[in-house]
Formats: C-alpha cells, structure tokens, sequence
C-alpha cells in the first residue's frame, strides 16, 4: 500500500490532468469494462460504497502521470460524491486502494504482462484481472490474485473473489447487439448475473406472460356469466 504525509500538499483532483491523452486501442477496451460496471450497477442499486472506473485515471504519485487501467474497482468508497462525478481516482484523496484491475489485450501491447503487472503489484492491488480476446491457444481470461507480494494465477472459469463476492469469467453472449465473448459478473454457484438489456427483456417477458393469465382468466370468467370488470 502507497503511504502519503498528511502534511504534505498535494494537489487534489481538480489540479490534475483527467485523461493521460492516451486514445484506447480498440471497442472492446471500453464496452468490456463498461459491461462489467452496468452489472454491478443493476446488482448494487442500493449500495453507495463502490466505485467502478472505466479507463480512468488512478493517481498513485504526486510527480507522476497516472497509470490508466481499462477498468477497477474500488470498494468502501462514495460512489457518487457530487454531481461533477470524478475527474479521477486519486489515492491520497479517496484513501482506498483498487481491488481489482483490469486490462484488456489488443494487438498493441501496453505492458499488461510487464509493467503494468508490476505497478498493480506494487501498489498491493488485490486482483489483476487480463482478458486477451486475440488468444487462442491459451484461456483469454487469466486472474490473479496477489500472494505474498506475486500475483498468482486463479483457475477457474469463472473465478470466485471471495473479497467482492462475486465471481467474474466469460463466455459468448449478446450486448448492444454484438455477440461473441464478453466478461461477465457470476454468483457463487456459477450462475451468471443479467445484463440489464437481459434484465429489461425477461421483465418484459413476465409482463406479457401476465397479461395473458389475466386475460385468460376473464375469458374463462365470461364463460361462466360473470363479467370481470364487476369484480374489480
């Protein structure tokens, strides 16, 4: 974990860059992570102690540039502190360090098997999450878990983090009418969470589903003579 002197003056969110200037490499490296926050934003509505950023910066050193993951999660922190929203994560400022971070490999590579792997390790970022959609040979998705200073590789797909409680892991699925492999949120039975286009048209289901039963039921009423608008 960074340490910071409470009596130094630091700049604050307000006094630095927002954006390294960096363009993202490709779709995928915003609507992977994006995905992965519209989840977690149908599943905790009601929690206001998390933050998921998507290609945001995090700064972790005053005299340094920030470094930008595709995405992270922080927990036991204010989701939404002012209508402004962040500008970025800044540690010395929120005081909780990410709990995972994620990347995702385009063909440009961006250090994600070198440096960024050690910075996220040194910074005592609990999961390090790669998703490399190009491979083909190996797993696309590799989690790790920091032991000891290491990240270590988790097995598993999907992975459980026991910390989060929630798995993540992939598999091919629809969003925004593109189908292929995606991250997705999991339970602890392994059961994947819905999208929320997935949670809009299964409550449309169910309501087409009852209206039927309801009209059924007022045609087997009149059936029998009873007219059912007498018996609201």
């Amino acid at each position: 974990m960074l340490n910071y002197n409470p009596l130094h003056c630091l700049p604050s969110a307000e006094d630095l860059p927002d954006s390294d200037y960096t363009p993202v490499d490709n779709e995928l490296q915003d609507l992977i992570p994006s995905l992965l926050k519209a989840i977690l934003a149908c599943l905790w509505t009601n929690r206001m102690d998390w933050f998921f950023g998507v290609d945001m910066g995090i700064y972790y050193d005053p005299e340094l540039l920030p470094i930008v993951p595709d995405g992270f999660l922080s927990l036991g922190v204010e989701r939404v502190f002012d209508e402004n929203l962040r500008l970025s994560y800044v540690l010395w400022e929120e005081r909780v360090m990410p709990i995972v971070a994620l990347e995702v490999v385009s063909h440009k590579r961006r250090g994600e098997y070198s440096s960024k792997n050690k910075m996220y390790a040194e910074m005592e970022i609990l999961y390090y999450v790669v998703y490399n959609p190009q491979r083909r040979r190996k797993a696309p998705l590799e989690v790790y878990r920091l032991v000891n200073g290491e990240y270590v590789l988790q097995r598993g797909n999907p992975v459980w983090l026991t910390e989060i409680g929630l798995g993540i892991g992939h598999e091919r699925g629809t969003y925004q009418g593109i189908t292929r492999d995606w991250l997705y949120w999991y339970d602890k039975q392994g059961v994947r969470y819905l999208t929320p286009e997935e949670r809009a048209i299964a409550a449309e289901q169910r309501a087409t589903t009852a209206e039927q039963r309801a009209d059924r039921l007022a045609q087997e009423l009149r059936r029998l003579g009873i007219d059912p608008d007498s018996l609201s």
